[in-house]
């Protein structure tokens, strides 16, 4: 099913999930001249984690094999090929969740550092090993760092150092010369917004990447990763980083029937000031969830009071949920899992790729607004259904 939806967006996502998985990459505008590089990129990612898993491995280092293939991608906003700021530095965001344990950690306006995903998974495990920083008189978990402090702790526990002129492209150098001087030409003619308001957006690389996974035992993550916005001030941090904005992974639990895992995209001021990904998943504990989605992203985001003053919302998520299935539920021997894969989007399109341990290859498909649809105002929303056998 798809509803309207709006505005033209220069923003990108990719998501993805496994073994009870499914990948997503981008929500902003894909030309159908690159739609080929865009699913290779979809289906390279979900392999990498496809192949954790058929190893055994969990969620979380299934997501983190998603994530560092695509930011390694030059046809990513995320690592190499990320956007270049005003200065022309490359900073990046990046954060991931663990479902089972509800830890989490995130890096912002990272630099010098080639996959970003590397130090939030570190700042995770940590936190998971239950080792603390000691601050003054008391001692407290490190779950967000930014800036320099970011980069030195990164290279204080052994994840390499890699030079922004080596993350930039081609690409992305020459989006950020010809923005340069789009800006150059703003501060001598005050008319210039008029007259290049009918332009393409600032040039920049699409897709800021993510990943949602279910693993065999039932345990979600998530994760994103961004290059942030074209031209943008120097330390500023996007939903990437944030909690409960640009990604969110929770196990069922108590009264939670089901798994959720959830990654966002677009733009990250939309996307911070309406907690997207939080919101998704909570919103995906009642039974219809692409009734649930729907009005999540209808009422949650485009018509969200938080948003009022906005003429176009621009964002797009990926959402799996999933719970067991079988006559005893509460037992480890249930089955199989039922999982349920939707994305929706409010920019002009989504290319999404998703795969589980059963498929031979990665399903990609580029996902657009329906025929006169306006981007911001609108939305589009699909996904599908899958039974997945689980070994005891």
């Amino acid at each position: 099913k798809k509803v309207q939806s709006g505005l033209k967006s220069h923003f990108g996502l990719v998501k993805l999930c496994y073994s009870l998985n499914f990948l997503l990459n981008g929500a902003g505008y894909h030309s159908e001249s690159k739609a080929k590089e865009y699913k290779h990129v979809c289906k390279r990612a979900c392999q990498k984690a496809v192949d954790r898993l058929r190893a055994g491995a969990m969620a979380l280092e299934a997501v983190t094999a998603a994530l560092i293939e695509l930011e390694d991608s030059p046809f990513t906003n995320a690592g190499t090929g990320s956007n270049l700021n005003l200065c022309g530095d490359i900073e990046c965001d990046a954060s991931i969740m663990d479902g089972k344990s509800l830890n989490y950690g995130a890096v912002g306006a990272l630099t010098g550092i080639k996959n970003p995903i590397l130090v939030a998974r570190r700042l995770l495990n940590e936190a998971q090993k239950g080792k603390l920083s000691y601050i003054g008189s008391f001692f407290l978990f490190v779950s967000f760092l930014v800036g320099i402090g970011a980069q030195q702790w990164a290279l204080g526990h052994g994840i390499p150092a890699c030079p922004s002129e080596k993350m930039a492209t081609k690409f992305s150098l020459s989006a950020y010369r010809r923005n340069k001087r789009k800006m150059e030409q703003a501060e001598k003619l005050e008319t210039v917004e008029i007259m290049v308001g009918h332009e393409e957006p600032m040039s920049a690389s699409l897709d800021t990447v993510g990943a949602i996974v279910v693993d065999q035992e039932g345990n979600v993550a998530a994760a994103v990763s961004s290059g942030g916005l074209a031209m943008k001030h120097p330390r500023r941090v996007g939903q990437a980083a944030h909690y409960g904005c640009g990604c969110w992974a929770e196990n069922a639990r108590d009264a939670r029937p089901y798994s959720t895992a959830v990654s966002t995209s677009g733009c990250g001021e939309h996307l911070m000031r309406t907690m997207l990904a939080r919101e998704c998943s909570t919103a995906m504990q009642t039974e219809d969830a692409h009734q649930a989605l729907l009005e999540a992203m209808q009422n949650k985001f485009i018509g969200s009071p938080f948003l009022a003053s906005e003429d176009g919302v621009l964002g797009g998520v990926i959402v799996l949920r999933c719970c067991r299935c079988g006559e005893d539920q509460s037992s480890d021997n249930f089955q199989a899992l039922l999982v349920e894969f939707l994305w929706s989007h409010t920019t002009e399109s989504m290319c999404v790729g998703y795969m589980s341990t059963h498929d031979s290859k990665a399903r990609t498909h580029i996902s657009r607004l329906p025929p006169g649809a306006v981007a911001g105002q609108s939305l589009a929303i699909e996904g599908g259904v899958c039974r997945l056998g689980v070994t005891d």
